[in-house]
């Protein structure tokens, strides 16, 4: 099986061209390939596949198999594939996922796409602003922003700090998130820029994530630490997020996606 090796922002998944492969579990195989010590190391598996309603269509699994309805951070890298590998002829055009239907524009250099902007679509609060949250016997407060996957957002004075790896699951698995969440813990650096780790469900610190980045920013501008414009930093490099607060309420990601490397796969043998 062919597959090609992508990365936004150091979020990096593993890409099969569904227009010419087929994947029977698509969940194991994640699985499998996100292994970085017996597979090829990811933060999980995205499939790119024909649509009837849009340009293509994109599906998503976490390394431990759970699929999820989106991937900010991956669908962008769908977009850079489908641009550069000419299965779409435009610089504009729609991809459809498990969250709905996203516009993306290409910006482009030499024929090949270089960053990409996402119509991440209109945020969800679900939650209070803010809510109190006890977590491994500690008091914080979040903000719950669904972006068609779930998040919930925290403010730290120091997240460099933060023990993610002890902490991080009773985050993701309080009782107060019955099918889990994905946790963005966030430093206000000024109006128009924060830094940000997260915890993903079913992947753990991930090194970005495109639509907690989105996320977060929403929230920062409806508790009044930004603007509705705003420089996410991650471990992996920068997004910019744009809010229409005022206009059309829909949210827009603007950032890189990187194609590694591509390859052969024997799956018997994984």
């Amino acid at each position: 099986m062919k597959f090609t090796k992508m990365q936004g922002i150091g979020n990096d998944y593993v890409y099969i061209n569904c227009f010419e492969e087929s994947v029977e579990d698509p969940a194991e195989l994640s699985k499998k390939v996100s292994d970085r010590h017996f597979g090829i190391g990811s933060d999980g598996l995205i499939l790119i596949c024909p649509s009837k309603v849009a340009d293509c269509r994109m599906r998503m699994f976490n390394a431990d198999g759970s699929e999820s309805p989106m991937c900010g951070n991956g669908i962008r890298c769908v977009g850079k594939y489908v641009f550069d590998h000419h299965l779409v002829e435009k610089t504009e055009f729609d991809v459809e996922t498990a969250a709905g239907i996203k516009h993306l524009k290409v910006t482009e250099e030499d024929g090949k796409a270089v960053l990409l902007t996402v119509d991440m679509g209109i945020p969800e609060v679900t939650s209070q602003v803010s809510e109190p949250i006890c977590v491994n016997g500690t008091d914080y407060e979040f903000i719950g922003i669904s972006m068609g996957n779930p998040h919930a957002v925290y403010y730290m004075d120091d997240i460099d700090s933060l023990d993610l790896e002890a902490i991080g699951p009773g985050f993701e698995h309080h009782k107060r998130f019955p099918e889990r969440t994905n946790s963005e813990f966030i430093q206000v650096v000024s109006p128009e820029h924060i830094r940000m780790r997260v915890w993903e469900r079913g992947s753990g610190e991930t090194w970005a994530c495109g639509t907690g980045a989105t996320a977060s920013a929403v929230a920062s501008a409806l508790c009044g630490r930004t603007g509705n414009t705003v420089k996410v930093s991650l471990k992996g490099g920068n997004l910019t997020i744009h809010w229409d607060r005022e206009g059309s309420g829909h949210v827009f990601m603007t950032g890189p996606a990187v194609e590694v490397f591509a390859g052969e796969l024997d799956i018997n043998n994984l």
